[in-house]
């Protein structure tokens, strides 16, 4: 319900945080029994789209012009031959013909960004994997401070997709700043993110956008681990 326009959900020159009180579905061209909450797109001067597509059965999203990556939040998502479950990622490069469907319904996040080619490396082929198969990595040696890399750490690959699990009261060890954009999305838990000069409780579901050089922290509060998926602009 409505509380009298009040809204966790802030717009500042160098960050966005959109909370679900305030996400509008629509749908995008080309999808099917679908809908989108977009939390980031050129629009606002990102240099990709970052949406949440919500599946009814049957299901379908609309082509993409440029290189995609599905991570799915909850049911299961086709993408082109593969069923992935909950948790189950597909990267997708432009111009490749893989279409991605739910036959019961489903969620999933999806980022979509024109490909920059780098001189003398092939452009990288579609893959698929679970993300609780990946091999967990300490952060900066913190075993309370785990990232699964979800795409490969290759010079081919213009973006990475990282989880990041926080048990309760572990935090970043400084506040970054540097010229990569974010878009995160919480999956669990909460905490309190610092973005430019502004602190904020933020919690499962919300979406953040960091645009390059954002002040940025993050610690975890409350009684369970607290986990993201983070997007960054990488190797151009």
């Amino acid at each position: 319900m409505q509380q009298l326009g009040q809204t966790r959900s802030a717009h500042r020159h160098d960050h966005l945080l959109l909370t679900p009180d305030t996400f509008v579905r629509a749908p995008l061209p080309g999808m099917c029994n679908a809908v989108a909450v977009v939390h980031i797109s050129p629009a606002r001067g990102a240099r990709f789209t970052q949406y949440t597509a919500e599946f009814a059965a049957g299901g379908m999203l609309g082509p993409s012009t440029g290189q995609r990556f599905v991570y799915v939040l909850e049911g299961s998502v086709q993408v082109g031959e593969h069923l992935l479950g909950t948790s189950g990622f597909a990267y997708v490069p432009e111009a490749c013909d893989a279409p991605v469907t739910s036959t019961s319904g489903a969620r999933a996040a999806v980022i979509e960004k024109p490909y920059v080619p780098l001189e003398g490396f092939a452009s990288p082929t579609m893959f698929t994997g679970a993300e609780p198969d990946v091999e967990a990595k300490a952060l900066g040696g913190d075993p309370d401070l785990l990232v699964r890399a979800l795409a490969p750490d290759q010079p081919s690959f213009d973006f990475a997709v990282n989880t990041m699990t926080y048990q309760p009261g572990a935090a970043l060890s400084m506040v970054e700043m540097h010229v990569m954009e974010h878009g995160l999305l919480m999956l669990e838990g909460g905490g309190i993110y610092r973005l430019g000069d502004s602190w904020y409780p933020v919690t499962a579901g919300d979406f953040i956008w960091m645009a390059p050089w954002c002040p940025q922290w993050f610690g975890a509060l409350g009684k369970t681990a607290a986990k993201y998926l983070i997007y960054k602009d990488w190797n151009r």
